[in-house]
């Protein structure tokens, strides 16, 4: 039967309330209104901001909300005025939507739209309403994306089409966690060949971030985590040195700095732990280290910086997305991913039913996975 322009019915993990295991029910999908689209999502994974968001750790959050934000999936229907994808293409939502028009997008070195619901987490469609019901109670959206669900509903700004051949449970990978990471190395840190680099943490970030490094050519690439499982893993992906903070009687940045005649050239902080951003700027050079933040921090969480640290020649630069125009660039991604310009697929060690999501975050939180990815639908 025919879905488009009438209500679907379809399952969604919801989290009813902060710090509670998602809970998957039957919701209804209203269809897409003006300059909006619905999707059938295929696959998403499973990244440690939507574990940030579930524990209230997020300025803002609202419940019930269905989270999940690095998808890929199908277009069911789209609403009237719709131009830039139609029913049938294969795409990825965007938790860092651009529409393209505004000062922010505009700029050469911005990819952070000023409509943008990262911070804000209203929660709501442009027109602040929702699409998402359960129970007859109203269902918030997730950065703009919600794809924790069988068919989720986003504005024509968060979409962006994709080749249909590239594997899903892949490439949704995209959507957050690798284009964080890889492009963290590549456009805002622009490694350079020859260059020494240090990653603190390796999860899905992370290992990301060290085949950013390596793509760029970096001659040694350092790996910091006190999961040692992770570290053949991290080799696969480039890292020259893995070490465990553990294993060392001063702290790990003056070890790098030992290692590297005075601290490496690129360091990328991955975790969201301000006493790691510490260290990620202490271990990078001091007359000319560029530190890069990644990592989201608790939201009342502070980091204290002494000035000295940066007037020598140190820089510090956060990055969203990776600094990506998603809405450009990641079409592009997709094809370096099936061309095997990287390992993406390697980022995804574990794989979940829609049912069995709390697994997937059970698996991130004891550190057992590089990235589980939660199997929606068949394309």
């Amino acid at each position: 039967m025919p879905t488009a322009g009438k209500v679907i019915k379809c399952k969604a993990a919801i989290a009813w309330e902060a710090s509670k295991p998602l809970v998957v029910e039957e919701i209804e999908v209203a269809p897409p209104k003006a300059h909006e689209i619905r999707i059938k999502i295929c696959a998403s994974g499973i990244c440690h901001t939507d574990d940030h968001a579930l524990g209230a750790h997020m300025a803002g959050m609202k419940f019930p909300v269905i989270l999940g934000h690095e998808g890929a999936g199908i277009v069911e229907s789209v609403g009237e005025g719709v131009t830039c994808v139609k029913p049938g293409d294969h795409v990825i939502p965007l938790c860092s939507p651009m529409c393209m028009e505004c000062k922010a997008c505009m700029h050469p070195e911005s990819n952070f739209c000023i409509k943008n619901d990262v911070g804000k987490n209203v929660g709501l469609m442009l027109d602040k309403t929702t699409r998402f019901t359960c129970k007859g109670k109203m269902i918030h959206n997730f950065m703009s994306s919600s794809t924790f669900t069988e068919y989720t509903v986003v504005d024509e700004f968060a979409i962006v089409k994709i080749d249909p051949k590239a594997p899903m449970d892949h490439v949704c990978l995209i959507g957050c966690g690798f284009s964080t990471g890889y492009g963290t190395a590549v456009n805002t840190a622009k490694v350079k060949p020859g260059s020494t680099c240090a990653v603190f943490g390796l999860g899905g970030i992370g290992m990301s971030a060290v085949m950013g490094c390596k793509v760029s050519g970096a001659s040694r690439i350092i790996g910091i985590d006190i999961n040692k499982r992770k570290f053949a893993k991290a080799k696969e992906f480039g890292c020259t040195d893995c070490l465990d903070p553990n294993d060392y009687d001063k702290p790990i940045h003056d070890v790098i700095v030992e290692m590297t005649d005075g601290g490496v050239d690129y360091s990328f902080e991955c975790i969201g732990n301000t006493d790691v951003m510490v260290s990620t700027i202490l271990a990078s050079h001091g007359a000319y280290g560029s530190v890069n933040i990644i990592g989201v921090p608790d939201q009342h969480a502070r980091l204290i910086v002494d000035p000295m640290w940066l007037l020598t020649g140190r820089s510090i630069s956060g990055a969203f997305l990776g600094d990506y125009k998603a809405k450009e660039s990641f079409p592009g991604l997709v094809k370096d991913a099936m061309s095997k310009k990287f390992n993406l697929g390697g980022l995804v060690t574990h794989k979940v039913s829609l049912e069995n999501i709390n697994k997937g975050f059970e698996y991130m939180r004891t550190g057992q996975c590089i990235r589980s990815v939660v199997e929606i639908a068949k394309p």
